[in-house]
């Protein structure tokens, strides 16, 4: 199980074994170098952890804890978390500010204690295996290699994978596994039923901080700067992605600041044009004057599906994580720790479709929804589609929009495949299988619990618990630990989000633009034409790749013996998808990719010999 992690931790390895538990890391090495090895224990070894992450105010806490009477043998990070249990118990994750997963055992409570990051940037899986055994580990690559994990696919997974892209938190693809929440902590007490996850943090949106514009500019830039600060602490070379959007410019713009010599930037430069957004990195690289380093990457760079399956380990559609993977592979030649932009949008308010939901919200709330819902799906059935218009002049997608409540209406605008598509992919017996379940139950379930009604505020609640964990997070780690990087993400700093939510949403929407208060808190840092040009994203040429290169090889996927062996899917409405999009006729790229990517799945992780389906850290215990 150790073992099959390596690539989180190449440098060094370790194991705590005793009777009944077993505890597994694999360091990569940033804080601590010479004493900062893990398992980790406190003065008399009672209290053992191993921990992915970095816990930032670490520095902070060591002196309180001094007075406290605990004794350090190290510098690290790592130790505070076993001192901050012997001080606090369960609250000592409440203390914590940073990105973690970690498991510790205390010998003399008989105590199995497990934490994962308030917003879930480090991975955590966990299975109860039939034995009574309890596994866990940073992938489940780790729990495969246990070989007592059943692999058998959960059809409620698959359902959400199909609608979202991703597997949502707590569910994995495999009905024995779960991904433990996030701000979550999970504690097994020998001898007693296992307890069930118990959250420890979430956000409210309150939106009620009455303050000026000047004023907010200066705060943000002041949290920014300590965000940015806390996360260069390190003893190895330290650099920032830079893709040339407004986040990571932010970033390195505010790094430059705070360092005393260059900062080491890294960017992808694709050779499609219209995919490519290398200039505008290279003008805020030239401003301050960093190490820039920049890879130019094929538009045809597509040879990595069967990596990214087998990196992944269940299902993940997010086509942008072939420009991720390639970027961390190009910075981790320069740097062992990166900055990155990554949880901006959701922090500041800046996806395209944010603006397009506050003006269906708008139309909305001029009439109940009883009165829209008959009227307007009556219209959306029966107009004509129009996809080759801009979204706002489909008159069928914004009869379809009315008819709905502001949850079911958010969830069809970040569908992969929608629910009519869904419909027809999927066959009778799959639908038997899955009795009534539908993907939007994950929207609804944490709209229930966002606490606020504001139109913003409630669809950045709904990509905080989904999107940004399922989608963004769970790419950066992959990607990254692929190459034994270490990712920090200062705009997702859990007191910056706090705050953020507490400023009214005219602060981050204001009129068609986006990031409002970033962009103006930024403008004496950063050029307009960065602040301000239309947002490009990390995307990939994919609807021409299915007409031109892929063009057999996704065919033979998509039509072929091993998806059609599921018996889930409809053979007649794959074929559709091919031949109309291979024709011209529309554009179901993103459909098949996500086809495509879970067909990988099936062949690189479901049909791989068992030694190999774990091929990083693995940890077991039996409470």
């Amino acid at each position: 199980m150790n073992e099959s992690q390596q690539h989180r931790g190449p440098d060094e390895g370790g194991l705590h074994l005793e009777a009944g538990i077993g505890l597994g890391h694999r360091r990569l090495s940033i804080i601590d170098l010479s004493t900062g090895q893990q398992p980790l224990y406190n003065e008399d070894q009672s209290v053992c952890v191993v921990f992915n992450g970095e816990i930032y105010n670490y520095q902070e806490l060591i002196p309180e804890l001094l007075a406290l009477g605990h004794v350090f043998h190290t510098r690290s990070d790592t130790e505070v978390i076993v001192h901050a249990w012997e001080a606090w118990g369960e609250d000592c994750v409440r203390r914590f500010r940073g990105m973690f997963a970690f498991a510790l055992w205390d010998r003399n409570r008989e105590t199995l204690f497990l934490a994962r990051d308030r917003l879930a940037v480090k991975p955590l899986f966990y299975a109860f295996l039939t034995d009574g055994t309890f596994i866990f580990g940073s992938e489940l690559k780790s729990l495969l290699a246990h070989g007592g994990l059943a692999r058998d696919i959960d059809p409620l997974a698959v359902e959400e994978y199909f609608a979202l892209g991703y597997v949502a938190e707590p569910r994995t693809i495999f009905r024995q596994a779960s991904k433990l929440p996030p701000a979550h902590t999970l504690t097994l007490r020998r001898g007693q039923p296992a307890a069930a996850p118990k959250e420890y943090w979430d956000v409210r949106f309150s939106l009620d901080r009455r303050t000026s514009l000047s004023d907010a500019c200066a705060q943000l830039d002041e949290r920014l700067s300590e965000s940015i600060r806390l996360r260069m602490i390190a003893e190895v070379p330290l650099g920032a992605f830079l893709s040339g959007g407004v986040d990571s410019s932010a970033v390195v713009a505010l790094m430059a600041g705070l360092s005393t010599g260059p900062v080491n930037t890294c960017s992808i430069a694709f050779d499609d044009p219209a995919f490519n957004e290398a200039a505008f990195a290279q003008k805020v690289a030239d401003r301050y004057h960093t190490n820039h380093h920049c890879d130019l990457v094929a538009s045809d760079d597509f040879d990595l599906i069967d990596t990214l399956a087998r990196l992944y380990d269940e299902p993940y559609a997010d086509s942008s994580a072939i420009p991720t993977y390639r970027v961390c592979q190009l910075a981790r030649k320069h740097v062992t720790v990166a900055l990155s932009g990554d949880g901006g949008d959701e922090t500041f308010g800046g996806y395209r479709r944010y603006r397009l939901h506050l003006m269906e919200e708008r139309l909305r709330a001029a009439l109940p929804h009883g009165v829209r819902r008959p009227i307007f799906g009556l219209l959306g059935r029966v107009y004509p589609k129009a996809d080759w218009a801009p979204r706002m002049f489909r008159a069928k997608t914004t009869f379809e929009g009315m008819a709905r409540t502001t949850v079911e209406a958010y969830f069809h605008s970040v569908s992969i495949l929608r629910g009519p598509m869904r419909r027809q992919l999927f066959t009778n017996r799959f639908r038997r299988e899955v009795d009534g379940y539908s993907a939007q139950d994950v929207f609804r379930h944490h709209a229930g619990r966002a606490g606020t009604d504001d139109p913003l505020a409630l669809i950045q609640y709904l990509d905080l618990k989904t999107y940004l964990v399922g989608d963004i997070n769970t790419k950066v780690d992959r990607a990254s630990m692929a190459h034994s990087l270490e990712v920090r993400e200062p705009l997702m700093d859990h007191e910056l989000v706090e705050w953020m939510a507490t400023l009214p949403s005219s602060l981050k929407v204001r009129g068609q633009e986006g990031k409002f208060l970033l962009k103006e808190a930024m403008q004496p840092r950063l050029p307009q034409d960065i602040l301000y040009r239309p947002k490009m994203g990390f995307a990939v040429p994919l609807a021409r790749w299915f007409r031109g290169p892929l063009r057999e090889r996704v065919r033979q996927a998509v039509l072929g013996q091993r998806l059609a062996a599921t018996g889930w899917f409809n053979q007649d409405y794959l074929r559709h998808l091919v031949d109309a999009h291979q024709s011209g006729a529309s554009d179901f790229s993103s459909p098949l990719w996500t086809v495509l990517m879970f067909e990988a799945f099936l062949r690189n992780v479901m049909d791989a010999p068992a030694e190999q389906a774990g091929l990083i850290t693995g940890v077991a215990a039996v409470p």
